[in-house]
Order: structure tokens, then sequence, then C-alpha cells
């Protein structure tokens, strides 16, 4: 079964900075790497919800499911916790609530605003295609691990 995920560029387009996490060196996935702030669907939650919900946890900013835009979606063969492959619904999302905080310490080193100039190199690939994708007008889609 293919394991359905939604994460979300959260763009001040005022300062034009991101809010992004760092995972912690401790994380199963992405160990130590910058990435969207994001997480897996629950049972009966529909993708959009599962997005809101996951930023608030993460970080505390609060989001309206219907403000969010559907910004990229990356389809993944297989990943450490689905050897089915993934697919990632990812969202831009330009107004919310909240001051961002570290909400998950013990899986995350870093809540925080960075420039959209300087997003750090060491990021998650999936979710950097889908950054680079956002900010460059390019590619909506990437497949990972998929030949052909």
């Amino acid at each position: 079964m293919t394991l359905l995920l939604a994460t979300v560029i959260v763009h001040d387009r005022t300062s034009d900075a991101l809010l992004l996490i760092q995972r912690g060196r401790g994380n199963a996935f992405g160990a130590g790497l910058w990435d969207l702030p994001g997480g897996k669907r629950e049972p009966d939650e529909p993708v959009t919800e599962t997005a809101v919900r996951e930023v608030a946890e993460e970080t505390g900013v609060r989001l309206r499911p219907e403000a969010l835009e559907v910004a990229h979606l990356v389809h993944g063969r297989t990943a450490t916790t689905a050897p089915d492959g993934f697919l990632t619904v990812v969202f831009a999302a330009h107004e919310w609530t909240g001051t961002p905080r570290n909400r998950e310490p013990e899986k995350h080193a870093r809540v925080e605003w960075v420039p959209a100039s300087r997003v750090p190199a060491a990021f998650v690939p999936g979710s950097r295609a889908a950054l680079d994708g956002y900010l460059g007008d390019g590619p909506r889609l990437t497949l990972r691990g998929w030949s052909g």
C-alpha cells in the first residue's frame, strides 16, 4: 500500500522566508537534514487536514485547509517506512497564525524561518525538488526511484 504524506511550504511573501525544520540526528529518516513540515496521513483524514495537523504538531503554526494550494507531488518507489512507495502532496501556504517553535524536540533539532535565497544545501531530496519547483516555477512532479 502506498503511504500518503502531506508537507507544506509555508512562505512569508513579505520577507521571502520559508518555515523549515531540521530533522534531529536520531531521526530514522533524513537525520540532520532540513525539510518542510509535514507527515503521514491518519485513517479517514483528508490530505488537507493532514497538512494542517502536521504543521501545527511540529511548529505550532496554524493553517486553514481551504487556504492551501497544491504546489507539487512527489511519488517515490520506496522509502524507509514505505516499502510499497509513497505519495507526498506538497502544499503552499501564504497565511497562518501563531509563532513557530519546535514542538517536537525529540524529532527535530530546529524550526525556523529561512530566507528563500539561503535554503540549506543539506535538504531532504524529494522536498528540495518540490521547493525548487515552487520557487523557480519549475516542474510540479518529482518521481524518485522509478526507472524509465
